[in-house]
Formats: structure tokens, C-alpha cells, sequence
């Protein structure tokens, strides 16, 4: 690969500059922010800057990956699909259906390679548990329980949280949104989600526009029970899944990367991986990429399972308009 392009100029983005750099030492690497602007600060590992996707497509780049805010997903990468430029569109693919069925509109009229970035289908323990569920190691699967938590003040210190992509509404934030990993792995995992209830919550802790926490009852096409929580608001990271079974409950830590599976003749670490670099998921993301537009075997997350991460979501927002708690 000799050229390249990152959109947006965000931490994700920076991730993804090094990481190419990194994978393919003598790339020609191009970056461009969401909002078009030159920027006036050093741009780590860009070779140049773009003030458009028209001159991306000018420079007839091979790659583009799309980590601009959710919202301006779709009006980024429809161009270069157009233009037959393989395209990594960053998490969620959309922050909106309408936006979601446009993208898919002008996909399924050109034969473009393109795929979403849920890295965290590359997490070694995830590999792992997605192969303990495949061989019926917990029996019949009862019921899941999935959360995850963290403070947002804490997520990019540097910054004033409020002004973040997290925080506001028109860059696609909000708990469901901005952790819609759990979405797609869960369905990954169990299949397609179907909504039973849910509950949105705005507090004042955080005083946003968005909702900061999320509670949901799903069931599968199996009968299993999902319980998913997300929030902006413990103050110490949580990620934990636990899988309850006929025969005992699968326990996934996916902070300390590690699996636990509980049964009648007590607890047994099946998993733990706990200095894993887990920035091996986002190089082993490109790498499968690379292996898509090479028409070569890989895993990469198509759009089709991404839109069902956006349709859930935009069907939990409808049937349940998010809540403003007080604190007192």
C-alpha cells in the first residue's frame, strides 16, 4: 500500500495514523479533518493534509478510514465509496437510520470494500469467548448480563468533558451511542437482540444533553434474558459480561481480559491475559482490512451487522424517550 487517509484528528484517529505508520513504514499518509480545516498544530504521523474528501479522491488513496464524529460518517465516506475507495468507517457507522439507510443506499450499488471498526471483536479473550459459547461450554444460555462504566470526565482528561464528542447531541453522543461496542459483540455473540424495555437517563451529575445512563431488558431469538447497563458515571472503569448457562456462567472481564467459568464444582480461570497490548485489536482491524480489499479470508465487521447496532438503537430512543433525574 503506497497512499492512505485518516479522517478526523481526534484520539482515535491518532491511533489509527500511528498504527498505519507503524504497519506500512513507507505509506504516503494523509489526514483531514471532520471539519475540513487546515489545522495550525503538528499533525503526528501525516505526510500531508487535506482540506476535503474531493482531494482525497484527487490523490486516488487506497484506504480512508472514517473516525470523524458519528453524524458526519455517512456525507465522508459515501463519496469514496462512490469513487471506489475502500473505506474503515470508525463506531457507531451512523449516529442516525436516515443516515444509516443512506450509506446503505449508495453500498449496495458499488461493489466497494467497506467495514466497520468494532475492534473489540479482536480482543484475545473475545476470540475466546465467542468459542466457549459456540461449544455449548455453559449448556443452555438462561439469561446475560452486560456492563460497562466509566467515568467521562475521566475518559479524556485534557479536555473539558462537556465539550466533547461524548457529551453532545449533534456528534452523536450519549451512553448508547459512544458504547455501542456492547451492541455488536453482544449480538456477535447471542444473535439478534429483540427490545423488550428500556430505561434513559439524563442526571445531573454530569449535566448533559445526552442520556448518561442506559438500562435495557433484550431477549434473544432463543429465549435467553439480556440485561445490558451503560453509563457515564462510575467513577472506576467496569467491563463485564456474565453468561449463565444449564450448566454454569461464563464470567468476562474485558478490562483484565480474562474468563472465568463457574460451575457446581466451584470457579476455574479459563482465560487471563492481563498485559495483552490491546492495541493489537486496531492493527489487527487494518491488517483484516487489508485482507478484505485483497478479497482474501478475514472477519471484518460488514455494514450489514453494523446497521443492526444503529437500528437497535434508534428503536430503544423512539420507544423510550430518555428521563431527567434529580439528584436529590
Amino acid at each position: 500500500m503506497e497512499r492512505a487517509a485518516v479522517v478526523g484528528l481526534g484520539n482515535i484517529a491518532t491511533r489509527h495514523r500511528r498504527n498505519l505508520k507503524q504497519l506500512f513504514p513507507n505509506l504516503q499518509l494523509y489526514a483531514m479533518s471532520a471539519s475540513g480545516r487546515i489545522p495550525q498544530e503538528i499533525v503526528n504521523d501525516a505526510d500531508h493534509l487535506v482540506p476535503s474528501i474531493d482531494a482525497l479522491i484527487e490523490q486516488r488513496v487506497q484506504l480512508v478510514i472514517v473516525a470523524s464524529p458519528a453524524p458526519f460518517h455517512a456525507a465522508h465516506a459515501i463519496p469514496l465509496i462512490e469513487a471506489g475507495i475502500p473505506v474503515l468507517i470508525e463506531k457507531p457507522v451512523t449516529a442516525t437510520l436516515d443516515e444509516l439507510k443512506m450509506l446503505q443506499g449508495v453500498a449496495s450499488q458499488y461493489q466497494t470494500p467497506i467495514a466497520i471498526g468494532y475492534c473489540l471483536r479482536y480482543l484475545s479473550s473475545a476470540l475466546e469467548i465467542k468459542s466457549l459459547l459456540a461449544s455449548d461450554k455453559v449448556g443452555y444460555l438462561y439469561h446475560a448480563h452486560i456492563e460497562i462504566g466509566q467515568y467521562l470526565p475521566d475518559w479524556r482528561p485534557s479536555k473539558d468533558y462537556r465539550k466533547s464528542v461524548s457529551a453532545k447531541a449533534s456528534l452523536g453522543g450519549g451512553a448508547l451511542l459512544e458504547l455501542s461496542h456492547e451492541f455488536d459483540y453482544t449480538q456477535w455473540l447471542l444473535g439478534e437482540l429483540i427490545l423488550e424495555h428500556a430505561i434513559l437517563r439524563q442526571t445531573e451529575e454530569l449535566s448533559l444533553e445526552v442520556e448518561d445512563s442506559a438500562d435495557m431488558l433484550l431477549s434473544t431469538t432463543k429465549q435467553a434474558i439480556v440485561h445490558m447497563h451503560f453509563d457515564f458515571l462510575q467513577r472506576n472503569a467496569y467491563r463485564q459480561c456474565r453468561f449463565v448457562g444449564s450448566k454454569g456462567a461464563l464470567e468476562w472481564d474485558l478490562i483484565g481480559n480474562e474468563i472465568r467459568f463457574v460451575s457446581p464444582q466451584g470457579a476455574q480461570v479459563l482465560y487471563s491475559e492481563p498485559t495483552w497490548d490491546k492495541n493489537q485489536m486496531y492493527t489487527a482491524m487494518i491488517t483484516d482490512f487489508a485482507a478484505l480489499i485483497q478479497k482474501q479470508p478475514n472477519q471484518c465487521v460488514s455494514l450489514a451487522e453494523a446497521a443492526k447496532s444503529v437500528e437497535l438503537i434508534e428503536h430503544i430512543k423512539q420507544r423510550f424517550p430518555m428521563r431527567s433525574v434529580s439528584g436529590e
